[in-house]
């Protein structure tokens, strides 16, 4: 068997990668019957001398590989046929940008593996980027701020070398007394709160943070039950809000009359409620400036997201009144941040941290006879047709 690390060719450039050089040692150690190739690349945080010094193979050629590992999208052009590849395909929520990669991949009955897919017995996903994306919004938020405001400059994530050096330069910020709510309670969010522990700032109660006042800055995380409420009044428990979604209503508002800074950490279902509306924004108690969407659903459950941000162009003004975007400083713009690939502005981080999750949980499973069924709950495709799990897609696929 023979693996293969490629060359992420979407754009913007894309410098993380699936294994680091380390990684890779480790598992031609621990796997010695199989071979490793990594393709040659200009843009990835670790360079190919890295790769080279540590006895990797580095090539432009990759086609005698049996299995291909990716970040980002493939190119249509850049597909090998008959290969097993494992990449965020971005597909298996319908995208309309992606059918055609999808179609390209039966076509070339490519046997495709989505990261996102990459589940446990129970559903639960095993590998991901979400820490780093909530480690690095978290920070962008705290920068929006200082930036709106003209508190403090501090300069952007993907300048700075990892997590540590991220709450060094929060610490030297000296914080009026904001209070901040963190939706969610999963990788993401989690991810969130490393910044907000690591840089001091006190957590409360729901009760306190909704009631009291504070001469320091603090958060409150919150989580499904705590924004959003049964429409008819009932008890409810998280078991029914999943299975009946569309029952359910936003209880956030009595967070926006309190909060200064919402960083958004939540997971967002189809047919959930709409968190955060323009009413809200737009109402005379709402005390938001800063949106910082780290989960970035475009016109979903947070009415300021009328687009995904940029790392180049990270922040935007967003105008309740005319649902429109503004600029920043605008007197009555609301800063959003709502980047889609966070976790690009801490490559070598996220990638330490992906290769480490994908050696434990899905590794063995190539050696193993797949026992625990890894590879095959996260197969999408297979000689040119979507699997049993994946049957859904076959609309999608058809261009219905």
């Amino acid at each position: 068997m023979k693996f293969g690390i490629i060359k992420e060719r979407k754009n913007p450039p894309d410098r993380r990668v699936v294994f680091t050089p380390e990684e890779l040692a480790k598992l031609k150690k621990e796997h010695p019957e199989v071979s490793i190739k990594v393709e040659s690349s200009d843009i990835r945080f670790f360079t190919d001398e890295q790769y080279a010094n540590l006895g990797i193979e580095v090539s432009t050629d990759m086609s005698d590989c049996d299995v291909l590992f990716g970040v980002k999208e493939v190119p249509v052009e850049a597909l090998i046929p008959n290969k097993k590849y494992f990449f965020f395909s971005h597909t298996i929520k319908k995208q309309p940008d992606n059918r055609k990669l999808l179609q390209a991949i039966l076509e070339k009955n490519i046997e495709l593996y989505d990261h996102e897919t990459i589940v446990d017995a129970n559903f639960k996903r095993l590998i991901g980027f979400g820490r780093y994306a909530g480690i690095v919004g978290a920070y962008n938020a705290f920068r929006a701020f200082g930036i709106k405001f003209g508190l403090y400059a501090i300069p952007k994530a993907e300048t700075l070398s990892g997590k540590d050096a991220l709450v060094d330069k929060l610490k030297r910020q000296i914080l009026p007394p904001v209070k901040i709510v963190l939706t969610g309670r999963g990788k993401v969010a989690n991810g969130a709160k490393e910044i907000l522990d690591g840089i001091k700032i006190k957590e409360v109660s729901i009760e306190n943070y909704l009631t009291k006042n504070y001469t320091e800055p603090v958060y409150t995380q919150i989580d499904i039950l705590d924004y959003n409420k049964r429409k008819d009044g009932q008890p409810s428990d998280k078991k029914d809000f999943y299975a009946n979604p569309k029952e359910y209503t936003s209880d956030f508002e009595r967070f926006t009359k309190v909060s200064d800074i919402f960083i958004a950490g939540h997971f967002y279902a189809n047919d959930a409620p709409v968190i955060l509306t323009r009413e809200m924004l737009q109402a005379n108690d709402n005390k938001i400036k800063v949106v910082a969407d780290i989960s970035c659903d475009v016109n979903g459950p947070i009415a300021s997201t009328i687009k995904a941000s940029t790392i180049a162009e990270p922040l935007f003004g967003y105008l309740p009144s005319e649902h429109k975007e503004v600029d920043v400083f605008h007197p009555a713009a609301i800063v959003v941040m709502s980047i889609d690939n966070l976790p690009c502005e801490l490559p070598k981080d996220a990638s330490e941290g992906f290769g480490e999750m994908f050696m434990e949980h899905v590794i063995p499973a190539f050696f193993n006879g797949d026992k625990d069924g890894i590879l095959q709950r996260a197969k999408i495709t297979e000689n040119g047709r979507l699997t049993e799990r994946f049957k859904y897609l076959q609309d999608y696929v058809d261009g219905k």
